[in-house]
């Protein structure tokens, strides 16, 4: 099966400063490509069953929660994803690691949306655009970047990939105004009808302008005063 044009997000959200590898085995992140129209039939991404998770870390602590999938297509000929695009609702955004009435959900969910991470005032949507992929071959590996240890250093991505990946997906992911193209690996299946795909993979928040606690400007990061760069991003994406 070929993917000719990224599956969506968050974004989540996505998106991966990275790990050293060959330009066909890493998980990278790269300026906005252009975006085919791709042609075949036209299938709906299901928001009740369409996902996309986050955690974000610090080596105090993690956070994590869900960004929901507000619309979504996938455009497939045959056995082929030609296109596809998805919109995720930055201001729907859940923690799920805490409890709505904890008086701390409250003022993590205002600073998440504020300036200083996705200004959804300004920036309320993601969206993520399909431009490529290539088959994921028998001897690929993901490569994994090297982190800050802490007792809450980020997942690797070679921990976050789906157990069995088909391909590595491309696409252009907007957050916060910028665009980004990222590339991962992710298990696709198209059967009856039905496409289902799923990954895991990291990025660099600071990419998108996210700049909050930017881990790279610690000065002592011994004093744990900082955000990891790297966010956790799942998707479980189904279209019909």
């Amino acid at each position: 099966m070929k993917i000719t044009k990224q599956l969506g997000l968050f974004v989540a959200a996505a998106m991966l400063a990275f790990a050293c590898g060959n330009p066909g085995d890493t998980v990278e992140t790269t300026d906005a490509q252009e975006v085919a129209a791709g042609a075949g039939d036209t299938l709906s991404v299901d928001l009740t069953s369409s996902t996309i998770s986050w955690t974000g870390y610090k080596p105090a602590g993690k956070h994590f929660g869900k960004i929901p999938t507000t619309g979504g297509s996938l455009v497939v000929s045959g056995d082929q994803i030609t296109a596809g695009s998805f919109t995720f609702d930055i201001v729907g955004l859940k923690i799920e690691d805490m409890e709505e009435s904890n008086e701390f959900y409250g003022k993590l969910y205002g600073h998440l949306q504020s300036a200083d991470f996705f200004d959804a005032a300004n920036f309320p949507t993601a969206t993520f655009e399909i431009t490529g992929a290539e088959p994921f071959a028998a001897g690929d590996v993901v490569a994994d970047k090297e982190e800050f240890t802490t007792e809450n250093t980020p997942a690797s991505d070679s921990s976050l990939s789906p157990e069995a990946p088909t391909h590595w997906i491309s696409g252009n992911l907007t957050m916060r105004g910028t665009t980004k193209n990222i590339k991962f690996p992710a298990a696709v299946s198209i059967q009856n009808g039905t496409v289902s795909a799923k990954a895991g993979f990291n990025i660099d928040r600071t990419q998108w302008g996210l700049m909050y606690g930017d881990e790279s400007a610690a000065v002592d990061k011994a004093k744990d005063q900082f955000i990891y760069n790297t966010v956790s991003l799942v998707l479980d994406v189904t279209a019909k």
